[in-house]
């Protein structure tokens, strides 16, 4: 009897005893990004919200009591390796080389509150045994990419934000306003910059002069012959709709624009919107572009419609993803019209369609099939073909800057040559990646009727460290 009264007694004790406290969870990170400068560690201001990773002592260092005032820093370093044959099909010089490229890029945030943020970013770029000429986008030794002040206030239930400085700007696809951030140099604007938030809403409105990277210390200025402008509109694919949406409008200025259908001063404004999300293992991201404006008295009147749709199959091994990609920019039918139709990309991103981009997004039709397996949770392989041709006869072949390559009048053909491309990724956590890339592309007959034709075969092999 005195046994069972003791088990009882036991058990009741048990169940009025307090439940011992459940753990709380942890503040997962912000996803590391290019730009840097979207990043917010505060959290860690909560000496109980850090994980322990090594990086974590450099972010949120309070300089004030309560952290009011604080301090992150952190470092980007990239290693990359590149061979080339026939580069230019086998018309530039040197025909082939290869070199190794560095990069450095160390950051620093000041916050004081919620309301001031100054932010600054270096850039220390080189190359090592390249044959051809040192410069922009490969060198530059010392100086500042990115060093700006925000001024963020609320405005009602939305958040404003005033940026002005030495920034580096990025919308949507990137497909008009990019980072660069393949190249060795990426872009930056000396801009303003203003950034309305309201739930699933941003709006930014940004008036700037890219900025002209040289290798040497401390000598990058702003572009005085070309200015972009614009607002652009975006609605966050989880918040309802099913897909999210861009709607936008930027304005670019050249003093001095090429064109094989015109030359001159330009202005030309830019209406696009975006449609973008995943479902059901679905993905896609289209866009639709229209340009009108004046070149040296000419009518520019352009269009362009790009999209990227593919399915991951999550539950069969290695989780392939099919896409396809397709693009169309337009080009110009007639030359002595008085009317422009070669479309410009502006400022697009580096590697459009691949890790070998011979040719740029203007008079160009496209189609890109690829594959995409995981191969484990830190190494994936993609595989990739792109068939090129001209979207007009008249007019020609331009690479990723907007520089003429090859004259359309050489040719009647459409087809300009095939690419294909295998790239091996790897990731191991937030902090290391790598890739090794093999690509080449076959020449068609319009180049083989307007020039040297030679299959350019490209390897690159790349190693970052981040945090």
């Amino acid at each position: 009897m005195r046994r069972w009264r003791g088990a009882l007694v036991a058990a009741l004790l048990l169940q009025s005893a307090p439940a011992p406290a459940e753990t709380p969870a942890k503040t997962p990170p912000p996803p590391l990004t290019n730009s840097r400068y979207d990043e917010d560690y505060r959290y860690l201001l909560d000496p109980a919200a850090g994980s322990g990773a090594f990086w974590e002592r450099f972010k949120a260092i309070p300089l004030t009591p309560g952290g009011t005032v604080s301090l992150s820093t952190g470092l980007e370093a990239r290693l990359r390796g590149e061979a080339v044959r026939n580069s230019g099909w086998g018309q530039d010089e040197p025909r082939n080389d290869a070199y190794g490229l560095w990069r450095l890029l160390p950051y620093a945030d000041l916050r004081a509150g919620s309301a001031l943020r100054v932010f600054g970013q270096l850039i220390m770029a080189g190359s090592a045994g390249k044959l051809g000429p040192e410069g922009a986008p490969d060198v530059d030794r010392t100086d500042l990419l990115q060093g700006f002040a925000d001024l963020s206030v609320p405005l009602g239930d939305a958040q404003g934000t005033l940026r002005a400085g030495r920034q580096m700007l990025a919308y949507g696809s990137e497909r008009l306003i990019s980072l660069r951030y393949g190249a060795n140099v990426p872009r930056a604007f000396d801009a303003v910059t203003g950034i309305v938030q309201s739930g699933p809403w941003r709006v930014d409105g940004f008036l700037g002069r890219p900025v002209r990277a040289a290798p040497d210390l401390f000598d990058d200025r702003r572009d005085g012959g070309r200015s972009a402008w614009g607002l652009y509109a975006t609605h966050g694919a989880g918040s309802g709709w099913g897909t999210g949406l861009d709607a936008y409008y930027i304005g670019y200025g050249n003093r001095a624009a090429s064109f094989e259908g015109g030359q001159g001063r330009e202005e030309r404004h830019t209406l696009g919107t975006r449609l973008f999300g995943k479902a059901d293992g679905w993905d896609w991201n289209w866009e639709a572009m229209l340009q009108t404006g004046q070149i040296d008295g000419e009518t520019i009147a352009a269009w362009s419609v790009a999209s990227d749709t593919g399915h991951r199959w999550e539950s069969v091994p290695l989780r392939p993803r099919l896409g396809l990609k397709a693009n169309i920019a337009s080009g110009d039918r007639d030359p002595g019209d008085g009317r422009l139709g070669t479309f410009n990309p502006l400022f697009p991103r580096a590697k459009y369609f691949g890790e070998l981009t011979p040719v740029g997004p203007l008079n160009l039709m496209n189609l890109h099939p690829s594959v995409d397996l995981a191969l484990s949770d830190e190494f994936s392989l993609s595989a990739s073909a792109i068939a090129y041709w001209r979207m007009s006869l008249e007019d020609g072949v331009y690479d990723l800057s907007g520089n003429l390559l090859r004259s359309g009048a050489g040719s009647r053909s459409r087809y300009i040559g095939t690419q294909g491309e295998l790239v091996l990724s790897y990731a191991a956590g937030r902090t290391v990646e790598g890739l090794l890339s093999y690509s080449l592309f076959q020449p068609g007959s319009f180049l083989q009727d307007t020039g040297p034709a030679k299959t350019i075969h490209f390897v690159g092999m790349e190693a970052v460290f981040k945090f």
